[in-house]
């Protein structure tokens, strides 16, 4: 399926394969890592797979072995699967210091797995792969944080309506499930999560109560796009708090949660330091959350809630290609002062990003936007921005602009 898709993260990985010994490319299982790897394989590059039985066999019985090869790049697909490679690597690219000797993907956070010992620090990049964005479903360049900061957001792109926006929402972003019919990709996302739960999860983490890790991901799931509260959480789920704290950060390696940090840089003491919790797929989580078109249409609250986490799946996928250029955060204070995202550049520029599911937008949306840039920017220039669901690309002052959902993809 990804054969359709030019993923916008092939050209970092090529570039870097110029520049780095190894390479890590991360993300969820299904979100197309092992496609985007094996589109690189050529007569310069071998492929080894360790969901291959034989294969990870033989990598745990001699892992120095496994890993050495006479092609310029060797691809190790599912690296987590056998840990100990990455001592046996750290060994060759000491001796070797050519960029490009290996590309390996895995589908956990390989530093957050009990057994790891070797992080490979100064040797490798990392490299996240997220499910397929609209932009890359689209063939678009990921242009927008580029033309936000710039003001260039007054062209026009194409209207999409909040019936529209809350469909391509639903389908989420997993190259195969966006093959399936709506029936389909609920048993799909939930099939994906049970097997993720029975399989993936013992990788990473020894879980106890399977019942309760099953519910903590449907809690979690209705969980995005708020503010993380472990007591709020775990209650009902009959674990202890420590249990839910481990439960949430095993999710988060296996890349199907994740937090984002809040924007403290400021002595304002009254700011907020609670991160934000999202899913890392907002059609997992309406599958999840059993959720319909019609159930949710005429729902603010839900409706908000997707569109929301379908903005952070958006905007991650962005950043995430121009790293290190690009951080996200949220912000919050005591006084219920909110910004949905604040996107910060390497020079200290902000462009803070405001989600509305409506079509319509009034000046005392930016009301947050305001108090931000007079009081906590400082020198700072920030650029604020509404994503709604109406047609027009509108100036609300200096700096600050309403747009269409469609502009993140044009």
């Amino acid at each position: 399926m990804t054969d359709f898709y030019p993923r916008w993260q092939q050209s970092t990985i090529e570039r870097m394969l110029n520049k780095r010994r190894i390479l890590l490319l991360s993300g969820p299982r299904q979100c197309g890592k092992t496609t985007l790897a094996r589109s690189l394989q050529s007569d310069d590059a071998a492929y080894l797979t360790l969901d291959d039985t034989t294969l990870e066999a033989a990598a745990q019985n001699d892992p120095h072995t496994f890993v050495k090869h006479q092609s310029k790049t060797l691809i190790i697909d599912e690296i987590q699967r056998v840990p100990s490679l990455l001592t046996a690597i750290k060994k060759v690219v000491d001796e070797d210091n050519r960029p490009g000797q290996y590309l390996l993907t895995g589908s956990a956070n390989i530093q957050a797995l009990p057994n790891v010992q070797e992080s490979l620090a100064g040797r490798v990049s990392n490299i996240r792969l997220r499910p397929l964005s609209q932009g890359e479903q689209q063939q678009k360049t990921p242009s927008f944080l580029e033309r936000a900061f710039s003001g260039h957001v007054d062209k026009g792109s194409e209207f999409y309506d909040r019936d529209t926006l809350l469909d391509i929402a639903l389908s989420g972003g997993f190259p195969e499930s966006l093959t399936l019919d709506s029936l389909e990709r609920k048993a799909w996302h939930l099939d994906y999560i049970q097997a993720m739960l029975e399989r993936d999860l013992k990788d990473i983490a020894k879980i106890q109560r399977q019942d309760a890790m099953r519910e903590l991901v449907s809690v979690l799931a209705a969980w995005s796009s708020k503010f993380m509260d472990i007591a709020s959480i775990g209650k009902g789920l009959s674990i202890r708090r420590p249990t839910v704290e481990s439960y949430i950060s095993a999710l988060e390696a296996l890349y199907l949660v994740e937090r984002v940090r809040p924007w403290t840089k400021t002595d304002y003491e009254r700011v907020g330091k609670q991160s934000k919790l999202f899913m890392t797929d907002c059609g997992l989580m309406a599958s999840l959350l059993g959720w319909r078109m019609d159930q949710i249409r005429l729902d603010s609250d839900r409706s908000g809630k997707l569109i929301e986490t379908f903005a952070f799946n958006e905007l991650a996928s962005q950043v995430d290609v121009h790293k290190p250029r690009y951080q996200l955060y949220h912000y919050r204070d005591r006084e219920k002062r909110e910004i949905d995202f604040i996107i910060e550049r390497e020079d200290g520029a902000l462009l803070c990003v405001e989600i509305k599911a409506g079509s319509s937008v009034k000046n005392n949306d930016f009301k947050h936007i305001h108090w931000f840039k007079k009081h906590l920017a400082k020198d700072n220039p920030v650029t604020g921005v509404i994503l709604y669901s109406g047609e027009h690309i509108a100036a609300f002052g200096e700096g600050l602009w309403v747009v269409p959902f469609g502009e993140l993809w044009r």
